[in-house]
């Protein structure tokens, strides 16, 4: 009972859970792996802007396969984010879908917009 109470108020528990263990996988990871999944990850967060928190933990869950694996066969950082780090950052975001923080605002500035329109439209004589 307390649990789905807690829940209620913080989200999912086990959600949680396997955000950290994803987190662990990746700073767990030797160098120069765990330095570039650490910066990926703070990309994503910033740019990703990922409002579904089942989205998240599946993203950096995949982060963690993909550089262990990397680490397991000594794959070249480039040769896994490519010349183009940001260019990867956000096609890997992209992958994933979902709604963004900025869609939600997007649509807050076009509702408000609208509004705004409506009101004055009112207003006239």
């Amino acid at each position: 009972m307390a649990a789905k109470w807690i829940e209620t108020l913080t989200g999912s528990l086990e959600q949680k859970k396997q955000y950290k263990q994803s987190v662990a996988r990746l700073k767990a990871l030797p160098q120069p792996y765990a330095e570039t999944a650490a910066a990926l990850q703070r990309y994503f967060l910033y740019q990703g802007g990922v409002t579904d928190g089942d989205i998240l933990v599946d993203m950096l869950s995949d982060l963690a396969d993909l550089f262990e694996s990397a680490a397991a066969e000594q794959t070249p950082i480039r040769e896994v984010v490519s010349d183009d780090p940001v260019e990867f950052a956000e096609e890997f975001t992209k992958a994933y879908g979902g709604e963004r923080w900025i869609d939600k605002e997007r649509n807050r500035l076009i509702e408000s917009i609208n509004r705004a329109e409506t009101e004055s439209e009112r207003q006239k004589p």
